[in-house]
């Protein structure tokens, strides 16, 4: 039966109990309806063991307003809002999920505590363990800075600041570990990477940073050293991994992409370069959407669209599948780090059924021989 959703002519000031029993989504997309997302808390909730476990379904109803993006979901009990929390960050319809309490929420400000393994969530608390990174090309999308952050440890939470809160990269972020003990560790190793042609500026948040650590800074004095390679934590488990897709992030920009001949010759090079590590099964490098003024429009928005339509598609990362994990393994050892075009490769390994976005079979969806033609939008 489809579910309810909330009439319009709310009263101006909703009492306390409705109200803790909302929560605000934000940032959803035009595949998120009502029905969808009532489905996907009931049966994630459930799943999970979140709640108070009472029998039935904890949604009561949902609004979306794609004007400005955005839900609200109602649920059966204060307990249960307060739970759903949780999954703030939680990937559904290809992105995350932003949970919030309504801005008119009068409760007490409680939490969720727990961590829900595999959820990253967009809200960052100020802590001693929240980290700033700064610097980062604004091409770069969540999920493409969450993998190279992820390098370091499995990430609690994380928010990539944007413009208006869905529009362009603003260049940084807000991040933190799972596990504490990495924080100085990924800091350390980070601070001063060159990613395009920026240097990264990582360091604690200055709110509950370490004593005689100073404030957010902007631009480094003086050129900092070459950064290490960044590869997966512990080297040992490497050794016995059986994935075997190379992952590679900031070896390429959608401008190198579109003209079909440098598009080729990147296409050759990069081929011939993975396959001296062993025998190459496939290999993709996605290409930009061209760009159809009549469609697309030339305003900020239309940019901003195409832009969207670029990274849900995977530009600007390489795919390699190899046929031997032990080549894929040997490719990262050797290319991690190394400059390609000027740039500093960010690389990672992948299983085959790696959850990712774009999903890893539309990658290495059936095509040619022949590297494919730029896409018509």
């Amino acid at each position: 039966m489809p579910v309810s959703t909330f009439g319009m002519g709310t009263g101006v000031n909703p009492n306390l109990s409705r109200q803790s029993r909302r929560l605000y989504i934000g940032s959803i997309t035009p595949d998120i309806n009502e029905q969808n997302l009532t489905d996907f808390f009931n049966s994630k909730m459930k799943e999970m063991n979140l709640g108070t476990g009472a029998p039935g379904n904890p949604v009561l109803a949902v609004q979306c307003n794609y004007e400005k993006n955005y839900a609200f979901v109602e649920f059966r009990s204060a307990e249960d809002a307060t739970a759903a929390i949780a999954f703030d960050g939680i990937i559904f319809l290809n992105g995350p999920l932003k949970i919030r309490r309504p801005k008119d929420y009068g409760g007490p400000d409680m939490l969720a505590n727990m961590h829900v393994p595999g959820v990253v969530s967009t809200n960052v608390p100020d802590s001693a363990n929240k980290i700033f990174v700064g610097g980062l090309p604004t091409y770069l999308n969540e999920e493409q800075v969450m993998e190279l952050l992820s390098s370091f440890g499995e990430l609690k939470a994380f928010n990539l600041v944007r413009e208006n809160g869905n529009g362009a990269s603003k260049g940084f972020a807000f991040f933190e570990y799972v596990d504490p003990s990495v924080t100085d560790v990924a800091i350390q190793s980070l601070s001063g990477m060159e990613l395009g042609d920026k240097y990264l500026v990582v360091q604690r948040a200055s709110v509950g940073a370490k004593p005689g650590q100073s404030p957010i800074p902007g631009m480094f004095d003086a050129a900092p050293e070459i950064p290490k390679p960044i590869m997966p934590v512990g080297e040992r488990d490497l050794e016995a991994t059986q994935d075997r897709i190379l992952l590679m992030l900031n070896m390429v920009v959608p401008e190198e992409l579109a003209d079909d001949q440098e598009y080729a010759d990147i296409y050759e090079d990069v081929k011939e370069e993975c396959s001296r590590y062993g025998e190459v099964e496939d290999m993709r490098i996605p290409r930009p959407v061209k760009k159809d003024k009549a469609k697309w429009g030339e305003g900020r928005e239309s940019a901003l669209a195409a832009q969207r339509a670029d990274e849900a598609a995977g530009v600007g990362r390489v795919y390699v599948k190899f046929f031997d994990p032990r080549s894929a393994t040997a490719a990262l050892k050797a290319l991690a780090g190394r400059s390609f075009a000027g740039r500093s490769i960010i690389a990672t390994l992948l299983a085959d059924d790696a959850n990712t976005t774009p999903p890893l079979n539309l990658i290495f969806a059936p095509q040619p021989d022949a590297p494919p033609p730029l896409p018509q939008d």
